[in-house]
């Protein structure tokens, strides 16, 4: 099966190794950017200074020759694509010692990232993004290629719509004895009975995988559900998928796509067609100005006018904008849902809000210490703040520090969600240790964590350090917090912080985001 590494995870490059190349093919590596079952993927740049994503094949399937003479065929296969909504194969070395495939560099997050940062996305949007991906497939189709490993790990989100990758390399690897007995190349949630039994794959095999991946993305959660790989085929191949959690609106052209029967499922024409005839998008889909959410937006973004390699290097890693371009892989486990809010139960209905305050009660004691101590406390932050301190993440103060991850831009829906800190992403509330959730107009932490707002609009973690010392508080109200002023969190053990930034907010219980950036201590 497939999987990909740590998809919640934000995805900064990390420095190569002493074992990585530092050339491959004649491009000049400058970093990791991913690993999986397949290989290595690396940050490269072409001569003239284009950024590319080169993935060099794993030692034992470039041993095997079955999977040497597969790859060539699909490198082959790979050149002749050229849609727009693909990520054009630039150059390849199929015969190299260690086989490897270069494609165009784009500097987007995955699907898989989006929705995992940021939750469902809205009706229009996953319209829009299965025309774009219909006529990417169109394409593939037609140069003779199946995908077999359609997933959002698979498509990159940029400004003007999506970029379907590493199309029909799966191929290659299921044609070796090295993917394990019993074993196909594929990932669990998003593969078709067919390919799930073994039978020959088809167009419509990619058909299905499509319409599992905009369930997920529409929806937050897998129609076929989590849980073991094996539990997840037998629902794959013998029950309907779940599309409860689906816009009503989208259904009914999903549940065809996911039709057990590939030959009653609509071809990636006439799902362009429907598209066209849906009233939010009209008959001229267009990826224009708001075709995705706010906060989504901003991220693809910043990605776009930060480019792979151009932002600052930073302890741990290179720009904090590059994401990975996982290649197939085999399964390391089942692919985790994106966080769905808690329902209801026996028990009564959820309340975040007291939840929350359950957990903060051990803190009221040092709540109320700390309210004893105000006089000496503010002359600490007098003669703290007189002291000239260093100012950020970039400056020499700071280099005691290494980034986790940066700038990573999150929503929280409502209050059934909360920002799960230690993995930057957004999580169901009362399942993150180190979290940060709303309380009506107000951020609460957890009672073993302190938190610092910044007087200005600079703040690094050796800042925030100084400032948890000398004027730690305990709940952030979001008057405070107004045109994005920094606050800072650490977490229990000390070893950690976070630098938070409120981009927006909902009145009452609405949607809030923020936007976040992690350092790890030295040493």
């Amino acid at each position: 099966m497939s999987s990909i590494p740590s998809p919640g995870l934000p995805s900064a490059p990390s420095e190569l190794s002493p074992d990585d190349p530092h050339e491959i093919g004649g491009y000049r590596i400058q970093a990791r950017l991913g690993a999986g079952g397949m290989g290595v993927v690396y940050l490269a740049r072409t001569p003239g200074g284009r950024p590319l994503a080169v993935k060099a094949v794993r030692e034992d399937f470039a041993a095997d020759p079955e999977f040497r003479r597969r790859f060539a065929q699909e490198v082959a296969s790979a050149r002749r694509i050229h849609g727009l909504f693909t990520a054009q194969v630039v150059d390849a070395g199929p015969e190299d010692t260690v086989p490897w495939l270069a494609t165009a560099y784009v500097a987007g997050p995955s699907l898989q990232q989006v929705v995992e940062r940021h939750g469902p996305l809205p009706a229009r949007t996953v319209l829009l993004l299965i025309a774009g991906i219909a006529e990417a497939l169109q394409v593939i189709h037609a140069a003779g290629v199946i995908h077999r490993d359609l997933k959002p790990a698979n498509v990159l989100v940029a400004e003007d719509g999506p970029r379907v990758i590493d199309f029909g390399i799966a191929r290659a690897a299921d044609a070796t004895g090295l993917t394990g007995t019993g074993l196909r190349i594929g990932t669990a949630a998003y593969m078709a009975p067919e390919q799930a039994l073994g039978h020959a794959v088809t167009p419509a095999t990619d058909v299905f995988a499509l319409g599992a991946l905009a369930a997920y993305v529409a929806g937050g959660r897998l129609p076929f559900g989590a849980g073991p790989e094996s539990a997840a085929l037998y629902r794959v191949v013998h029950e309907p998928a779940d599309l409860s959690g689906v816009p009503a609106e989208l259904r009914e052209l999903l549940g065809r796509c996911l039709d057990k029967d590939p030959g009653r499922r609509p071809a990636p024409a006439d799902l362009i067609a429907a598209v066209r005839a849906h009233p939010s998008v009209g008959p001229s889909p267009a990826f224009d100005e708001g075709w995705l959410p706010g906060a989504v937006g901003r991220e693809v973004e910043r990605r776009a006018v930060s480019p792979a390699g151009s932002g600052p290097v930073r302890p741990g890693g290179i720009s904090p904008h590059i994401a990975p371009h996982d290649l197939p892989t085999r399964s390391a486990g089942p692919v985790a849902p994106a966080p769905t809010r808690r329902d209801a139960t026996a028990e009564g209905p959820y309340d975040g809000t007291q939840a929350r305050r359950d957990r903060r009660r051990s803190r009221r004691g040092r709540t109320a210490w700390a309210a004893g101590a105000g006089v000496l406390l503010a002359a600490l932050v007098a003669a703290a703040w007189a002291v000239p301190w260093p100012g950020g993440p970039d400056r020499p103060g700071d280099t005691g520090y290494a980034v986790g991850y940066a700038d990573v831009e999150l929503t929280a829906p409502d209050d059934g969600y909360e920002f799960d800190l230690a993995a930057g992403k957004v999580a169901p509330a009362e399942t993150a240790a180190w979290y940060l959730a709303r309380e009506k107009d107000a951020f609460v932490v957890p009672g073993d964590v302190d938190a610092f707002v910044a007087p200005g609009y600079a703040l690094g973690p050796a800042d925030c350090e100084r400032g948890l010392d000398a004027e730690p508080v305990t709940s952030l109200p979001f008057e405070e917090l107004a045109d994005e002023r920094p606050f800072c969190l650490r977490s229990a053990d000390g070893r950690r912080i976070v630098v938070a930034r409120m981009i927006e907010a909902a009145s009452g219980a609405g949607p809030v985001t923020v936007a976040v950036s992690q350092y790890r201590k030295n040493g």
